[in-house]
């Protein structure tokens, strides 16, 4: 068995040796890394999309099946009440302009809740002041030490 560099694994090898042999194991985990990551984002696009499609055909299937609840309705008015069909007929749309005008009304409450949600107002705020404070903070300077003082003036006087 010999390392990446080809050098037996027994053998004693140079720091730099095994310091490129690290960075070269490094660099193929992190590309393994990123391919898992995109085979599983893959996946993940794979199984939402199956999924998008799935709850797609479900509306079509109960979008398409509304009329007959529609006739449904008019017809079972009808038969319990034995009044004109007619008039069934426009109680069942009556019932249905209900319902739309109840699901509007929910609707145009959250839609009003949203608009007053400050919520990504509020993080980019946030990040802003963050971002300003970490601009304006200055490393604290380090104190000498009794042995450190001709290096900090040397290191002053080069500043």
């Amino acid at each position: 068995m010999s390392a990446p560099d080809g050098s037996p694994v027994g053998a004693e090898r140079s720091i730099g040796q095994l310091f490129a042999s690290a960075t070269t194991e490094m660099s193929a985990l992190v590309h393994d890394e990123i391919a898992l990551a995109k085979a599983q984002l893959k996946r993940d696009v794979k199984r939402g999309a199956m999924s998008g499609g799935a709850f797609s055909a479900a509306g079509a299937v109960l979008l398409f099946s509304l009329p007959m609840l529609n006739f449904a309705l008019a017809y079972g008015i009808r038969t319990w009440s034995n009044w004109n069909l007619a008039i069934c007929f426009v109680l069942s749309f009556a019932a249905n302009v209900l319902v739309a005008a109840v699901l509007a009304l929910i609707g145009l409450v959250f839609a009003k809740k949203a608009k007053k949600s400050r919520g990504p107002q509020k993080v980019a705020a946030s990040m802003k002041e963050t971002a300003g404070v970490l601009q304006a903070a200055k490393p604290h300077p380090r104190q000498p030490h009794q042995a450190d003082t001709a290096v900090e003036a040397v290191a002053r006087s080069s500043s």
